[in-house]
């Protein structure tokens, strides 16, 4: 009965004005959700650790949601199809937020939800463009080391008092440069692509989609129980498309056509 109670109390987030500068948005999709245009071209994806070759990659346009999924939005979702809640929203009633990011769901959940809304999770590559443009950029912002201006991560410089999660899209000077929000820190994100440790070395130059199979999933952008280096956007990892974690949640993209 609780829970039931979480999805009536949710109300759906009003989309935010963008600031000055910054670019707007469109609604599309079922659910609502602001989106950003990423136009097309080419960016370079990848970096010097366990994400490189940096290599070049073209993308054609595509949209992608301004903000992650937030709890009240995939309350409607529940409600509009019957599927089950998360099971982790029985154990961190801090969820009950409806303005902060959809937690505790697995990759089939992301993937139904995207799916439901018209839309579709991002592509690993995609992923990587919308957070950090086409100037080589390491964090979503710029090159600046992570302060609590920029993102809600772990440990850091002077904490914002967040209970975990951070409303969405309430740190405007993390905003990627076309307008989206929160690509680093709050929630990690799924995204559609198996995990592969060498696919950089192998996959297209244009329009990748990884590898056609595998036992994990990748898994984009430092959370909040993430410290700042781990925030980079080129940093990959990964999980089980079976597990959830109350520091993972997703946003969906589709072709701009």
């Amino acid at each position: 009965m609780a829970v039931l109670v979480v999805i009536a109390a949710c109300m759906p987030m009003q989309p935010r004005t963008p600031p000055g500068g910054a670019p707007s948005a469109v609604q599309i999709g079922k659910d609502g959700a602001p989106m950003a245009l990423v136009p097309a071209g080419e960016f370079t994806m990848g970096g010097d650790s366990l994400d490189n070759p940096r290599h070049p990659v073209y993308l054609d346009a595509f949209y992608m949601d301004k903000y992650e999924v937030t709890t009240s939005r995939y309350a409607g979702f529940v409600k509009a199809t019957g599927r089950e809640l998360p099971s982790k929203w029985r154990e961190v009633r801090l969820v009950s937020h409806g303005e902060r990011p959809v937690i505790g769901v697995l990759w089939e959940d992301a993937d139904a939800y995207c799916r439901w809304a018209g839309k579709r999770l991002p592509t690993e590559a995609e992923w990587e463009k919308a957070a950090r443009g086409t100037d080589g950029r390491e964090y979503p912002w710029g090159n600046e080391a992570p302060t609590s201006r920029h993102a809600n991560f772990n440990k850091c410089c002077d904490w914002k008092g967040y209970d975990l999660l951070a409303t969405v899209g309430s740190l405007e000077a993390g905003r990627s440069p076309y307008g989206i929000y929160d690509l680093a820190g709050n929630v990690s994100e799924w995204v559609a692509d198996w995990y592969n440790s060498t696919s950089y070395k192998y996959e297209l130059d244009r329009n990748p989609k990884g590898p056609t199979d595998g036992e994990e999933k990748v898994v984009r952008g430092g959370s909040w129980y993430d410290p700042g280096p781990l925030q980079r956007s080129a940093l990959r990892s990964r999980s089980y498309p079976s597990v959830a974690s109350t520091d993972r949640g997703f946003r969906c993209a589709k072709d701009a056509k």
